[in-house]
């Protein structure tokens, strides 16, 4: 109602506007506490890759600097030679001399199929792998809006439930906008009380030496600290230089 309407400044931050599309103060906050929660799958997933990478690396200097080639080559003759020309010559050179052999042996063999073959992950296995948390992140920065419609569903469904809780809500803004001013009030007086500072003192004398020194220098609310504007309302006091914005005045 035009009772509370506009909101104060102090006030908008408390509120969650649905059309708007920044994230406000009263989102940040749950939002924070979510992609806080994604750390610890972040460090897990972290720690995955790295030892990934360590076993290949590890592997990698093992397959490269661990191959040994054996060859062992070898030559047999054996020959036996019977002399003479008599019957049992001849009988012994048909019987012994099958015992001739003659062969070489050559052979080759290596620990090849013994060592690891480590294949290393790439970009794309890597990119697969850190997807999923990407996705989660993301809908944490995007589940406020969502959020937004949460009332408004909950209105349609239950309409008395609504009128309470907003009635609840003017009733409860009556009461700290009554606070507020006189909070506001106390504030103000007590900063009046306080003494003036030396370079404050110069400032207001030259301000009222020289009028026109205060375009010059931009002045700020004295309860919310807006920065000056056409619209902002100085105290009528002579004395005072206190200046306030439209809707604190």
């Amino acid at each position: 109602k035009q009772t509370l309407l506009p909101l104060l400044k102090e006030e908008t931050s408390s509120f969650i506007f649905p059309c708007k599309p920044a994230v406000q103060r009263p989102e940040l906050q749950h939002m924070v506490m979510e992609l806080l929660r994604c750390i610890p799958l972040l460090l897990f997933l972290l720690f995955v890759c790295g030892l990934d990478h360590f076993i290949f690396s590890v592997l990698s200097i093992i397959q490269h600097h661990s191959f040994i080639e054996y060859s062992y080559q070898t030559s047999h003759h054996l020959s036996v030679n019977v002399m003479g020309t008599s019957l049992m010559a001849e009988l012994l050179r048909s019987t012994i001399g099958a015992l001739n052999t003659s062969f070489d042996t050559k052979m080759e063999t290596s620990n090849l199929a013994c060592l690891p073959q480590p294949t290393g992950m790439t970009r794309q296995q890597y990119l697969n792998t850190c997807l999923p948390l990407g996705a989660l992140a993301l809908l944490c920065l995007a589940q406020v809006y969502p959020f937004r419609l949460r009332r408004a569903i909950a209105a349609f469904y239950f309409p008395k439930r609504e009128k309470t809780r907003v009635v609840f809500l003017y009733n409860k803004l009556l009461r700290q906008r009554k606070n507020f001013l006189h909070l506001q009030r106390g504030r103000v007086a007590r900063q009046a009380r306080q003494p003036p500072t030396l370079g404050m003192l110069l400032l207001q004398w030259c301000c009222r030496r020289w009028p026109w020194l205060r375009r010059c220098l931009r002045q700020k609310c004295t309860l919310c600290g807006t920065p000056e504007t056409p619209q902002h309302q100085p105290c009528p006091s002579p004395d005072c230089f206190a200046l306030y914005c439209e809707s604190c005045w």
